[in-house]
């Protein structure tokens, strides 16, 4: 399944299978809103909006003490705004939301509707933009805010590029408003699909649940992955992916793309797909299993890591 964009539910609207999140640290933003009712596409935001209350930070607290975390940096990760935009087979429709309406409206009024944030820090060369993807209950995806083409993009390994995987491992915060409890390190998955495992032609990484059996099978070899690329023991849906572990608490310092430019011929990186999901190694160290599967019409494997999220989180809802 690929990124996808479409018509809205009217504001107010309501996401089946999405229960209100109560007492939770949401996202907040100039409008001293949560961005509107909620809708199931780009531009949808929780369920019926949190309620109002005293901010820490860039975020507004709504009492459940068993949540805690801060902004790690981040520009104001808020929750989605409202706006129409009809389905339409455009390989740059990202890039329409993204040029068209995101970045102007962060730029001249300070709200990124229809995203839920967008960063311009230093410059928009630099800057990145988040959006809920019309798929799923809770998958947001993170893009760059100028114009990048995926993973093959000579962009993202140039001197001084921007490491979008960071942002994509914060928000996560942004999936977890849309679910009935926050999610565990193991249970969050990032992911980039290949140039022939996509419809878009704008660099967008995916942010949701990974699927109850990819984690299961992570947890099951954990200790085999270690630091260097290797076959994973396990294929999923028939592919075979290889892996490496990453020790860190965040991506803040690690970039993804950069440890694949570095294992395979740069030429190569648009047909290879790149998956994060957030592990716990030997001791409690935290860190990522980071999976790498590359195009192989003859199989049929188009490289489209997206292949290991869950757009219904199963390992929430038990489906």
């Amino acid at each position: 399944m690929r990124a996808v964009v479409g018509c809205l539910r009217p504001a107010g609207a309501r996401i089946a299978n999405a229960p209100t999140p109560a007492n939770r640290l949401v996202p907040g933003g100039p409008r001293g809103d949560s961005g509107g009712g909620a809708t199931d596409g780009p531009t949808g935001g929780p369920p019926g909006g949190p309620p109002g209350g005293p901010r820490h930070g860039n975020f507004r607290i709504v009492a459940r003490p068993r949540i805690a975390w801060a902004a790690f940096g981040l520009a104001a990760v808020f929750t989605v705004g409202a706006t129409a935009l009809s389905r339409a087979a455009d390989p740059s429709a990202l890039w329409h939301i993204v040029d068209g309406q995101c970045v102007p409206h962060q730029e001249r009024n300070g709200d990124p509707a229809p995203c839920a944030a967008v960063s311009l820090v230093p410059d928009r060369a630099h800057g990145y933009a988040v959006l809920k993807d019309l798929v799923g209950i809770a998958q947001f995806l993170v893009m760059p805010a100028a114009r990048i083409g995926g993973i093959e993009d000579p962009a993202i390994l140039a001197p001084g590029a921007t490491n979008y995987w960071a942002p994509a491992w914060e928000v996560r915060r942004n999936v977890e408003v849309r679910l009935p409890r926050n999610l565990t390190r193991e249970e969050v998955s990032l992911a980039i699909n290949s140039r022939l495992g996509r419809t878009q032609d704008l660099l967008h990484i995916h942010v949701d649940c990974v699927r109850a059996d990819v984690k299961a099978a992570i947890a099951a070899n954990l200790e085999a992955v270690g630091p260097d690329w290797a076959p994973f023991p396990v294929a999923f849906d028939g592919h075979p992916y290889r892996a490496r572990r990453i020790e860190a608490e965040t991506l803040q310092a690690v970039d993804p793309f950069r440890l694949l430019a570095a294992s395979i011929p740069v030429s190569e990186m648009g047909n290879h797909t790149l998956v994060v999901v957030g592990a716990t190694f030997a001791g409690g160290v935290p860190g990522f299993v980071l999976f790498d599967d590359r195009v192989d019409l003859a199989r049929g494997d188009r490289a489209s890591g997206e292949e290991l999220q869950d757009h219904r989180c199963g390992v929430v809802f038990g489906r």
